[in-house]
């Protein structure tokens, strides 16, 4: 079943178009994954969606219906969360605190409870410093608490931007461990990344923007050894 349509998406910053007809689906149940070189429209795509950036035309049909729109925080409470690119969690806050932040539409305080033991669970490094001030965290585990906070909304759609960023091999491969977790307990996953191999590895489908343009469609591992993808993106 389809969760996401981006149906002939047109964004603009001013009078510069950053994306150009788009058209995306995502499946429930699917890791999907858009590649591309830096400025190729990746960041402005989870951004519309998001509704950080109105498209000027085109819809996005979520759970069948438009919500192109709604303003950010209605889109965030319908069920999607986007993890931004740079992590931007509350630096002055403790994990718990960013944590709480994450569930600020939820009143249930057991869920809430719940909710951050499933966080734990998934990045016990973030129960290890549950009293610690996230701006003196490493990077890595900023990161997981940048998820860990998005996770707290109980998303039926979990966006991530350029997740891999900045951080140690090592790291990355435990985050892409953990986004291969979230989605094998039914997390649907729409990935934004400029390690395209670590991405199409771990994709059902990809999708290939370049100038605001949707260039290439495929499964992920399809892409993946495909030679013009290898030449652009995996060399």
């Amino acid at each position: 079943m389809t969760l996401l349509q981006l149906k002939e998406i047109n964004s603009f910053y001013g009078g510069i178009q950053a994306l150009k007809n788009i058209n995306i689906d995502v499946n429930e149940g699917e890791i999907v994954t858009l590649i591309g070189s830096n400025g190729a429209g990746k960041s402005t795509t989870l951004k519309t969606i998001s509704g950080q950036v109105k498209p000027k035309t085109g819809e996005l049909i979520y759970k069948g219906e438009n919500i192109v729109k709604l303003q950010s925080h209605e889109i965030a409470l319908k069920g999607i969360a986007h993890v931004p690119e740079g992590r931007r969690i509350f630096s002055k806050l403790t994990v718990k605190e960013n944590l709480e932040m994450g569930a600020f539409s939820v009143k249930d305080k057991k869920l809430i409870a719940a909710r951050m033991e499933m966080a734990f669970d998934y990045f016990p490094r973030l129960k290890e410093r549950i009293n610690q001030k996230g701006g003196t965290m490493s990077g890595g585990e900023q990161q997981m608490l940048a998820i860990g906070r998005a996770l707290m909304m109980g998303p039926s759609l979990l966006m991530l931007d350029e997740p891999s960023m900045g951080l140690a091999p090592i790291i990355v491969e435990q985050i892409f461990e953990i986004i291969e977790q979230l989605n094998k307990q039914g997390m649907t996953i729409l990935l934004v990344e400029q390690n395209a191999y670590q991405a199409l590895q771990i994709a059902h489908r990809g999708y290939v923007i370049q100038t605001g343009e949707i260039q290439m469609v495929g499964e992920g591992k399809t892409l993946m050894n495909n030679e013009e993808i290898k030449k652009a993106y995996l060399a």
